[in-house]
């Protein structure tokens, strides 16, 4: 095949450029994101009901939800959590459910439970989790000194969001921080009294004043017309203006007895920026938009809102492409190095300048035809595709310089220039195809693992498999072609010897070899001793996620743990805020509910989130401890989080469950176990570092209690009552003006005073007007209550979060606690979830070696010499765990990638150091006549020399080429780091101890015992 290829040079070089060409047009239509789409398989449904408490959310509202849900197609888990006036269901799925479906199917069943579902209660809103979720940028909107909120938070919703929903990739504009314009009544008590009115009055004044015709139509002659009211509310001036009638017959205008006016709605949170009040809208990207062509466009949008609308101040923050903008320029960065470094290691050893250019050339190209692979497998550019293709780079270096130093051998020995190039590829063709193959057993099989990493490994794995099948194109037909055409006038006086530096190093190389040959079975018990000693590094190894970046941004989630109003919780940020100013570069909070619709975290009034960037980090950490500080002396009560704000990797990966969390029901009802009984059953807990899960928080609360007898005496009635405080306490509702989709709620609101005033001065009424104070038929405790309602598929539960390092040991113990006190007690959270992560990548590591094996063993038709590449892994990986101990590095996802680059650049030099001395035994037996012994010495000491200079110069310009990272700064570097350290560990350490572990270890398992002596 490569001699036919190579006779039509035309040709192929037309096909290879068709292929760039085509790849080009193919790369320009690819979706460009920060992470690829994954739908995470959850959907949480959103419950907001105003004035309810846990308990009646939970009874009421989500108990149905959660008992129409359970028939749902591929459903795994259920829970549910009901707070004060809010509560979630959450949903997860099978990873294989189609979640589109899944979506449908939830919103139908939503609405088949309306019916049962209280009717005041707005429509629950199902949210459905995937990664174009997150945002892609926040914009800050903060209206100037003396601008009606009202009219901002209308522009936003009605005017800045349309226009950013218009721009060319955004598929949504999520909004948080609207506050809305209503128009109250406050009666005026004593005026009210002296005419002989009652509220009930007003509020049915009110309600006749707004009332509408329902669709009725009169005729006149031919036409029909359809009627409506003139008298249709439209003003505060239009409310006050209504005239309401008395029990004796009397009017009076309402204005008289009430004050009317605009206000606006009582809130439930608030977006903070700098400190002060405004909205912020969450932009979220289109699926198939390119990122880094949205972006632009979202900043050209917000330049003209600040000319367009000056009362208004606009500022874009978070911005999460920099993300994306540090993998492409870490791509760009290998390519760079990888080039220079290659052209110079190339031009040092091979002494011409042709070479390098031929690598200079089959990089890029092989590269820009992998984008064609992504078009046909439906992949994005991301950050994940993006590192497959960086980690596949290594291993294209490696194919390149084999390919080029085998055909400049072959010219060594004499060939012709044409049959050079042919045998070159020919000799190690089926090595490097066993190479690929090997590297992909290894990477494929991780497609498999469960949830979100198995997802994300998708991308990857493609990405990988196609710039290492590319690789392979590129070396058996490309590289030949290239290397023909260049050297085609040239003669072979034009290879130079080989230079100095080579020549220092083979003579380095053989007098080592000598040494350890003179005592081999010594030699191989220490390079095998060095495994375990190598490996036993990974106990100093921190464990990770992600590599630590440096970030100068914080999260601070509070919760007060104190019943207090989201005004009071604004006015405790800002005043926080005002202490730290100066120490920060920017503040931004979302304190309260939430009005995202995207938003499917925890929810409650009395809780609020603080971001703050600082210009440095030792600010990050003067401030991080003055808050601990200010906490413990001014609100000792409130529970606080301090980390480092989320980036878009941290928000898809975070899970919400606890670590490892124990589940305690009763059985003798479902009832929540009293906090009086908890407590003194926890003082007998085996455990003593247990901190309590939501539905063990208590908070304080207050208990009305009716005397039903006295309601019964004076004939007053419950329904009565309740409706007079609600009328009282909450935000009572009289009616809505709508107007053209714009909606403008009439409130009754009463006197701002604490509730035993107000139940001491207002009074219910008896059939004949009789006034009774509140006070005489309520009495009142104050009591502590749970303040959230927990509970899954089997029914209200409490939890109880565990240290993980004790819980193993003490489950029994917990159990035997549960059953003194006829408790369920169950286990459960994040804990075992990795704990079934880590068996599934066990086994799919079992199966990758198996794989592995099993196409060394077609490869080198043997059983026993796949082990000797399957030996040689453990060196490289000791010796990237030893480096990355050194460097004070932990492990983590990025340093896992750098084991599997360096790994497939070990393993593709083992096979083919196996394959020439399979290849130059059977030559040294069958043409120079030598005995078993003999040719097996020869061969293994004359591959060390061939294979020599391919494996320094791929270790040399590997590490060369990675190295600037190491000395990088920001986002980028920090990220790649990790990677660096284990690249260069294994390839230093692994590939020193692999070039003499391959030869003695083929030896021993050849059958051969004893010294080997040399000559000369």
């Amino acid at each position: 095949m490569v001699r036919f290829l190579l006779s039509r040079p035309i040709a192929v070089g037309m096909t290879f450029l068709a292929f760039l060409i085509f790849s080009v047009i193919l790369f320009r239509t690819l979706p460009i994101s920060l992470l690829p789409p994954i739908d995470v398989p959850q959907i949480v449904i959103k419950v907001n009901y105003p004035n309810s408490s846990p308990e009646s959310i939970e009874r009421n509202v989500l108990e149905p939800i959660r008992e129409g849900m359970v028939t749902l197609n591929g459903l795994e888990d259920l829970e549910s959590k009901a707070g004060s006036e809010v509560g979630d269901v959450r949903l997860t799925f099978d990873f294989q459910t189609r979640m589109e479906l899944a979506y449908i199917e939830v919103n139908e069943k939503i609405d088949r439970l309306t019916n049962s579902l209280p009717n005041d209660m707005p429509r629950p809103q199902v949210v459905r989790i995937n990664s174009n979720d997150i945002p892609i940028v926040r914009l800050q909107i903060i209206p100037k000194e003396g601008v009606d909120y009202a009219e901002v938070s209308m522009l936003t919703e009605n005017v800045i969001k349309k226009r950013l929903e218009q721009l060319k990739g955004v598929a949504l504009v999520d909004i948080n921080g609207r506050q809305e314009k209503v128009i109250t009544v406050t009666p005026n008590k004593p005026i009210m009294t002296g005419l002989g009115l009652k509220e009930a009055d007003l509020i049915s004044a009110v309600k006749d004043g707004n009332s509408e015709l329902p669709g009725i139509s009169v005729e006149d002659g031919q036409f029909r017309y359809y009627l409506r009211l003139a008298s249709r509310l439209e003003t505060a001036e239009d409310v006050g203006n209504l005239p309401v009638r008395g029990p004796s017959g009397n009017t009076v205008t309402l204005s008289k007895i009430a004050e009317v006016h605009h206000s606006l709605a009582k809130p439930t949170g608030f977006h903070l920026f700098q400190g002060k009040e405004g909205l912020v809208v969450t932009v979220h990207k289109q699926t198939s938009a390119k990122m880094n062509e949205t972006m632009p466009l979202i900043y050209e949008a917000v330049e003209l809102f600040k000319e367009d609308y000056p009362q208004v101040d606009f500022e874009l923050t978070q911005d999460q492409s920099s993300l994306l903008n540090a993998g492409i320029n870490n791509l760009q960065t290998s390519l760079l190095f990888g080039g220079l470094f290659a052209f110079a290691i190339l031009f040092v050893f091979m002494g011409n300048y042709r070479t390098p250019i031929i690598i200079g050339i089959s990089l890029p190209a092989s590269l820009v035809i992998s984008f064609m692979v992504f078009y046909f497998f439906d992949i994005s550019i991301n950050v994940i595709s993006l590192s497959g293709l960086a980690l596949g780079l290594g291993m294209l270096i490696d194919n390149a310089i084999i390919v080029l130093d085998n055909i400049n051998r072959k010219r060594e020995e004499g060939m012709p220039l044409f049959e050079a190039c042919v045998n070159g590829v020919n000799e190690v063709q089926s090595a490097l195809i066993s190479s690929v193959l090997t590297t992909l057993a290894v990477f494929v099989p991780l497609v498999f693992l469960s949830g979100v990493a198995g997802a994300l490994f998708y991308d990857q794995a493609v990405s990988v498999a196609a710039i290492l099948c590319v690789s392979l194109l590129v070396a058996f037909i490309l590289l030949p072609l290239l290397y023909f055409l260049l050297f085609k006038n040239k003669t072979k006086s034009t290879i130079k010897d080989d230079s100095r530096l080579y020549k220092g190093m083979l003579s380095g190389y053989k007098l080592i070899y000598q040494k350890l040959f003179a005592r081999p079975g010594l030699s191989l018990l220490v390079l095998f001793l060095m495994i375990p000693l190598l490996l036993a590094t990974v106990k100093f190894l921190k464990v990770e996620g992600l590599p630590p970046i440096e970030k100068f941004d914080v999260l601070i989630s509070l919760d007060w743990n104190e019943s207090i109003n989201a005004s009071q919780n604004r006015d405790r940020i800002q005043s926080l805020l005002a202490q730290l100013e100066g120490e920060y570069t920017v503040a931004e909070s979302d304190l309260g509910l939430r009005q995202f619709i995207l938003y499917e975290g925890e929810n409650a009034i009395q809780q609020a989130d603080l971001y703050l960037m600082f210009a440095d980090n030792k600010g990050k950490e003067n401030v991080s401890k003055q808050l601990h500080e200010f906490f413990r002396q001014n609100y000792p009560k409130a529970s606080l989080e301090i980390k480092d704000a989320p980036n878009a990797f941290d928000q898809l990966f975070s899970s919400n469950k606890p670590y490892f969390e124990v589940r305690l029901k009763q059985l003798e009802s479902e009832k929540p176990i009293s906090p009086s009984q908890m407590n003194l059953w926890m003082e007998e807990f085996p455990l003593a570092t247990v901190s309590k899960g939501p539905g063990l928080q208590e908070g304080s609360s207050v208990i009305f209690k009716t005397d039903l007898e006295k309601l019964a005496l004076y004939g007053l009635g419950v329904d009565n009552l309740i409706t007079t405080i609600e009328q009282l306490f909450g935000n009572y509702l009289i009616t809505d003006i709508r107007q053209f989709g714009e909606i403008i709620p009439i409130q009754l609101r009463n006197d701002q005073l604490d509730f035993q005033t107000l139940l001491k001065h207002n009074y219910i009424y008896g059939e004949e007007g009789v006034p009774y104070a509140l006070d005489e038929f309520i009495a009142f405790s104050y009591d502590s209550h749970y303040k959230f309602v927990t509970s899954d598929r089997a029914g209200i539960y409490q939890s109880l979060n565990l240290d993980v390092s004790e819980s193993e040991n003490h489950e029994t113990a917990i159990l035997a606690w549960g059953v003194e006190r006829n408790l369920a007690v169950g286990f459960a959270g994040q804990y075992f979830q990795d704990q079934e992560t880590i068996k599934q990548l066990l086994g799919i590591l079992m199966v990758s070696i198996l794989l592995l094996y099993f196409i060394l063993a077609a490869q080198f038709e043997s059983f026993l010499q796949p082990l000797i590449v399957v030996f040689t892994l453990p060196l490289g990986v000791g010796g990237a765990f030893l480096v990355l101990w050194l460097s004070g590095t932990s492990l983590n996802v990025m340093s896992a990638i750098g084991l599997v680059v360096m790994l497939g650049i070990m393993v593709n030099d083992a096979i083919l150091k196996i394959d020439t001395i399979n290849r130059l035994r059977i030559t040294y037996q069958a043409k120079e006549g030598l005995l078993a012994r003999e040719a097996l010495v020869k061969a293994l000491y004359h591959a060390g020399e061939i294979r020599l200079k391919p494996i320094v110069m791929t270790s040399v310009t590997t590490i060369l080429a990675l190295s600037p990272v190491v000395f990088g700064a920001g986002l980028g570097a920090d990220l790649q780091r990790p990677l660096v350290f284990s690249v260069i560990g294994g390839l230093t350490i692994g590939t020193f101890t692999a070039l003499y572990f391959v030869p003695l270890a083929y030896w021993f398992l050849s059958g051969q015992r004893g010294a080997v002596k040399f000559q000369g």
